[in-house]
């Protein structure tokens, strides 16, 4: 009897386990075949009660902003947010996929929703660790551009140039801008190119540096570059392109130029003379050396990084943004994503749904000084005002200039070349040709 008790017992979990496992990939399936109103979702979203949120924490006005602004609002959703701060968004994919390869599938995982873009995207791509194509299927996707016939709506639909396939929700937009200290370099003096930089080193050595790749804003300084010194003249267009279709030599032809520049400046960077230029490891310390005075520079993203630093005290008093480089000024979306072992699905879909609200995305910017990630053409003229009341402001540009000279990201399988060959070439000193130092980053990757 006791056996028999014990049986029955391990028999009706199991059936429990494979019922909730049925009932969540019906959602999944109902879900995503447009099959489901709003109000089915949002009450099922009430009977999860919770969505796990992992994103980057290193912003304190951000952690301020979700504990202040967007746990109460999930919460008169009746869900209870949960904000998980990681340091490197790779952590979390990392954990997606260890998941998912010891068995948990839908409704088993930790994750709900991640912010990232790039790489972080393309890896769970790759890995068919994506929930699906939810985007387009939120109530705030009218807050978007995603006919594909408009050109305008490439950042929502491609990520780093990987097609997304709606598997990720537009949330913030930005752009790679640099701001210059007024009290120290004259206005005639602020280079607008990288030649023009390189010219005011020579005058002024050890007064710029960047961050040290692999952090996405080392190798998106790296990226601008590429382009500017692409031999062919034709810019970013051909770095678009995935690593599947540009053969290894044809990449280092492209970027061999660039690397040689790269190289040229090293002794000229903050403590170049010494013989080790200085590579600051983050944002944070970028801050702390232009605020300080060691740089007259500072390059990372942030469209609103001057009127936000002088806010904040983290950047001095006379700081300024400029045009630089002039036409290869590289501007993208981040958004969040939905693993496809996500443990509450609907409660995912209205915190990516709230997310992207007019007053998400105003407090947001008002708040963490994060550019919107809606689109404001897509919005009303009332709801596009009160965005644009919400913003911190630009110092020293103006949105028309900004516009003028974007550029688009590399597509991320290229940016891990690009990145390896950084590390090989100026990190190390490599001696080898960027042709081999490529080919050998190509065969790594493929592995």
């Amino acid at each position: 009897m006791k056996h028999s008790w014990k049986l029955a017992s391990v028999i009706a979990i199991v059936a429990a386990q494979a019922g909730a496992a049925d009932d969540v990939n019906d959602f999944r399936e109902a879900f995503l075949a447009g099959e489901l109103d709003w109000e089915t979702v949002e009450a099922r979203a009430k009977e999860e009660g919770e969505v796990n949120l992992y994103y980057y924490g290193g912003i304190d006005p951000l952690n301020v902003w979700m504990d202040r602004i967007v746990g109460p609002a999930m919460s008169d959703l009746g869900i209870k947010l949960n904000p998980v701060r990681i340091t490197a968004t790779k952590d979390a994919v990392d954990l997606v996929l260890a998941e998912k390869n010891s068995g948990k599938g839908l409704g088993e995982g930790s994750i709900d929703l991640i912010w990232l873009n790039g790489e972080n995207f393309a890896t769970l791509k790759r890995q068919d660790a994506l929930f699906g194509s939810f985007a387009t299927l939120l109530p705030n996707s009218a807050n978007l551009e995603f006919d594909p016939e408009d050109p305008r709506s490439q950042l929502n639909l491609r990520d780093f140039g990987v097609e997304n396939n709606a598997a990720e929700m537009p949330w913030s937009g930005d752009q790679y801008v640099c701001s210059y200290n007024a009290d120290r370099v004259a206005a005639e003096d602020v280079p607008s190119t990288f030649e023009e930089m390189h010219a005011y080193l020579e005058e002024h050595p050890g007064k710029f540096t960047y961050v040290k790749p692999p952090h996405y804003l080392g190798n998106t300084f790296v990226q601008e570059v590429v382009y500017a010194f692409n031999p062919d003249g034709t810019g970013a267009e051909p770095f678009q392109q995935s690593r599947d279709d540009i053969p290894a030599e044809e990449l280092a032809r492209l970027i061999e130029p660039a690397f040689e520049y790269l190289r040229e400046i090293e002794p000229l960077l903050l403590d170049g003379t010494n013989g080790s230029a200085r590579y600051p490891e983050d944002n944070p310390s970028l801050d702390g050396l232009f605020l300080n005075g060691e740089i007259d520079f500072s390059c990372a993203f942030g469209l609103y990084g001057a009127a936000t630093g002088l806010a904040m005290g983290t950047f001095p008093e006379a700081a300024q943004q400029f045009i630089f480089p002039e036409n290869t000024m590289i501007k993208n979306k981040n958004y969040l994503g939905a693993p496809s072992n996500l443990p509450h699905p609907a409660a995912a879909m209205v915190l990516a749904n709230w997310m992207t609200s007019l007053e998400s995305q105003a407090t947001k910017m008002q708040m963490a000084g994060q550019p919107a990630g809606i689109d404001e053409w897509k919005l009303s003229e009332a709801d596009a005002a009160t965005l644009a009341e919400a913003s911190p402001g630009l110092i020293g540009v103006t949105p028309e200039e900004l516009a003028a000279n974007v550029a688009p990201d590399t597509n991320a399988t290229l940016v891990d070349v690009i990145e390896a060959t950084w590390l090989e070439y100026i990190e190390r000193d490599s001696t080898d040709s960027i042709e081999t130092i490529v080919a050998r980053a190509y065969t790594n990757l493929s592995k």
